[in-house]
């Protein structure tokens, strides 16, 4: 299967670097696996389970590829070791593929929105913030005018910070003093950003965790006054999640799906980890596509995902 061809050669060596870690990891792990043997059997296989699993790929997911990849043992007859890394990354892909995880150009907007609102959540020190700027980066980049809106009221250093990436990246923003109202930022970023005819507007909003019901009541409130201005907001609801944190990023994932109706997720800081497999677990247990990763701190390394350059960065 050809994976590349036309992808960007700069963003791969830049994915390839960033999940470097990971892929380090995975495939001393893949070579002990192996050792000794020269077709995948049984052992090969409960080996390769555990490699996973320790990847922080998560259970399920590993049975699920697991199983794929007996029905294919049995299929072909004879599968070599040689061929696990090739057999791997076309079930892993096609796995991706079956679980909403579409490749597609995220920063190609809808048509027929105005202000297509994406309303950005997660728990604090994911780099939801630094998402945010990132992103509202890659938009303007593609052509898009940007608002911000810093609905993240509960911390002065989350709207010093988002305003600091406004500036960098060259955006307006709309704020309020700190303890303001959320759902009041979100309201005056809506018409503000409908007023100019903007592209995107990215709301910031805070991320705490520990009163999951006061979550949801807030995060409902924000939506229903966006709904004031805009009706059908937030378009998007994108969820940040820190890959470092493996398991975690699952509980939250967890969390927040409950909490509102998560419909695109970011993954950051992959770079920083050898546990680069959470993104392959999230997106099948949550059948919530990934639509951004995180693989350094460059206002750059904010990469759209691909299914197919990814699980080929982690297993080439």
């Amino acid at each position: 299967m050809a994976l590349f061809g036309l992808f960007n050669k700069k963003k791969k060596e830049s994915l390839d670097k960033g999940l470097e870690k990971t892929k380090e990891s995975v495939f001393k792990k893949l070579s002990r696996a192996i050792v000794g043997k020269s077709k995948v059997d049984d052992e090969v296989l409960d080996n390769l389970e555990e490699v996973l699993i320790s990847s922080d790929v998560g259970v399920d997911t590993t049975l699920r590829i697991i199983e794929r990849i007996e029905e294919r043992v049995q299929r072909d007859k004879y599968v070599g070791t040689d061929e696990l890394n090739r057999v791997l990354k076309e079930e892993i892909v096609d796995l991706l593929k079956e679980n909403n995880s579409t490749d597609y150009d995220a920063l190609s907007l809808p048509e027929g929105h105005g202000p297509y609102v994406i309303m950005v959540v997660g728990v604090n020190g994911v780099g939801k913030t630094t998402t945010i700027g990132k992103l509202a980066h890659k938009f303007k980049d593609a052509g898009k005018s940007v608002v911000l809106g810093a609905a993240d009221t509960f911390r002065a250093a989350a709207v010093d910070q988002l305003v600091i990436w406004a500036e960098r990246v060259g955006v307006p923003i709309v704020k309020q003093g700190m303890g303001a109202d959320p759902a009041s930022v979100a309201f005056d970023t809506l018409s503000k950003a409908k007023a100019e005819n903007a592209d995107v507007v990215l709301i910031d909003t805070a991320g705490r965790l520990h009163n999951k019901i006061n979550l949801m009541n807030e995060l409902t409130k924000i939506k229903k006054v966006m709904q004031k201005v805009i009706p059908d907001a937030p378009h998007e609801i994108l969820l940040v999640l820190d890959g470092s944190t493996g398991q975690n990023a699952y509980e939250q994932a967890k969390q927040f799906t409950l909490a509102t109706e998560v419909n695109a997720l970011a993954i950051t800081k992959l770079d920083g980890t050898a546990k680069g497999g959470v993104v392959i677990g999230i997106s099948d247990q949550f059948k919530i596509p990934v639509k951004y990763i995180g693989i350094g701190e460059k206002i750059d390394d904010l990469q759209v995902f691909n299914r197919e350059e990814f699980v080929d960065s982690l297993f080439n």
